[in-house]
């Protein structure tokens, strides 16, 4: 994530504000731009943009108010209502309950950083009303009969999240039991986006053979292989995979990598946007300056040794100082890198124009979200 500023005084504001705490301007993200903007409020409630340069009209999403205060803007001639982030999610969760209103708040923010990042590599992100057949789409359900599990997933492009993720509690709970390293509300998002850019990306394309050579080959019995995973782990994953899931099927070796891969360019990003340089990262040697890697960088097993193993390095021994666990609690082993890196040059090849992506141009009017009825 870079950084922003207010458009007006120019103090440092930050992804998820609404209104700038220094001078009280109303702030909102503007996808197109992937900038923070500034407004005043006129008399009726009209927003005038503070601006030096003449900039197109804007509106806030639909979704502004609470209990999701999107501060999101919306182009003034989209018949949209809702910001290209909330025009995603098809199902919200019962809101009658003031700890639902709060999860679906959390979540909806991780989902705006999540689609901050696709768009900024450039990266479609149609909802399924803009594409039927390809776009994406996000229900948020709670699970209300214990017989009846809600199961976090990706099914043709509909990612379903149990929305007792964003109890941070139950989460950790989860995490210790399951006994993750590594679990978060914006890294589940991004493993479950994972599996939608497969079939966007992968599915059908040149990338196929090179996908199966290295992640190995998808048409596994994935019910079966998941069994397995769970009955008998493998006992060295650390030498090939990202994560212990990983291991147990092709596909979510891709989504757990694709998330990783997410992982530290946002982290570089963030790193580099505030100019983080480390003086002493290897004793000794010369000073690393935190770089984001370009996707048409050719070398990312190198870019990432030399510059996110230092700042994630940096980012643990913090945690530790502070009294926390490691904030990045992995190891990346050399078969794991050459995975990053065919995700890395596929994003690169796709936005680029090289290889087409299976995306339609076929629009329907939007369906607002709707609650998740309870059984």
């Amino acid at each position: 994530m870079k950084t922003f500023c207010c458009e007006r005084c120019h103090a440092r504001v930050f992804f998820e504000n609404v209104s700038c705490n220094a001078c009280e301007a109303e702030l909102g993200f503007v996808p197109g731009e992937l900038a923070m903007a500034s407004f005043e409020v006129d008399a009726r409630g009209g927003l005038k943009r503070l601006s030096k340069t003449p900039r197109p009209g804007l509106r806030r999403c639909a979704n502004h108010e609470a209990p999701v205060l999107c501060n999101w803007m919306v182009d003034a001639d989209d018949a949209q209502p809702q910001c290209v982030s909330c025009r995603t999610t098809q199902v919200r969760p019962s809101l009658a309950t003031a700890a639902n209103r709060a999860y679906w708040f959390r979540i909806e923010v991780a989902k705006r950083q999540l689609a901050y990042s696709l768009l900024s590599w450039g990266l479609p992100l149609p909802s399924k009303a803009e594409d039927p057949q390809h776009g994406v789409a996000f229900q948020f359900l709670e699970q209300v009969d214990p017989a009846k599990t809600v199961l976090t997933g990706h099914d043709a492009g509909l990612i379903t999240l149990n929305i007792a993720e964003a109890d941070d509690a139950r989460r950790e709970q989860v995490r210790a039991q399951m006994r993750e390293p590594y679990r978060t509300l914006l890294g589940h998002l991004r493993h479950e986006i994972g599996h939608y850019y497969w079939d966007r990306l992968i599915r059908d394309t040149p990338w196929l053979g090179e996908f199966r050579a290295l992640f190995g080959d998808e048409r596994t019995d994935y019910a079966k292989a998941l069994k397995k995973h769970y009955a008998s782990p493998i006992a060295d994953w650390q030498q090939r995979f990202v994560s212990a899931y990983a291991s147990c099927h092709p596909w979510e070796d891709w989504a757990e990598c694709w998330a990783h891969y997410m992982h530290l360019q946002d982290g570089l990003e963030t790193a580099a946007s505030w100019g983080l340089q480390l003086d002493h990262a290897v004793p000794g040697g010369m000073p690393v300056r935190a770089e984001v890697i370009p996707h048409d960088a050719d070398d990312l097993q190198r870019r990432v040794v030399r510059s996110w193993l230092p700042v994630s390095q940096f980012i643990n021994a913090m945690s530790r100082s502070l009294g926390g666990r490691d904030s990045y609690p992995f190891v990346v082993p050399d078969a794991v890198l050459d995975k990053l890196a065919f995700i890395h040059r596929v994003i690169g090849a796709g936005v680029r124009g090289e290889v087409a992506m299976t995306f339609g141009s076929a629009r329907e009017p939007e369906a607002e979200s709707v609650e998740c009825p309870t059984p």
